[in-house]
């Protein structure tokens, strides 16, 4: 089951609450009929404990228990700071 759950990789967008960061997860995708590409984001609240990321970093979360009624990630590592 743990091997199940959902790992996005995202650029954080907002950290100004207190352990949450906001990261916004693009993902492109060809249009089934007319083969365009067509580039979507979505963003997903995540779990941030020790308040370590900040606007610009990519970082890679996971699926995990509700936190609150929007977060439902994790933030698993962050893979590159921002400049």
């Amino acid at each position: 089951m743990r091997d199940q759950r959902k790992r996005l990789v995202g650029v954080v967008t907002s950290d100004k609450m207190d352990k949450t960061i906001v990261v916004s997860v693009a993902t492109v995708k060809r249009h089934p009929i007319y083969g365009k590409v067509i580039s979507r984001a979505r963003k997903y609240k995540a779990h941030d404990e020790n308040n370590e990321c900040r606007v610009g970093d990519r970082v890679e979360i996971i699926e995990s228990r509700p936190y609150s009624r929007e977060k439902r990630f994790a933030l698993v590592n962050v893979l590159e700071r921002a400049q």
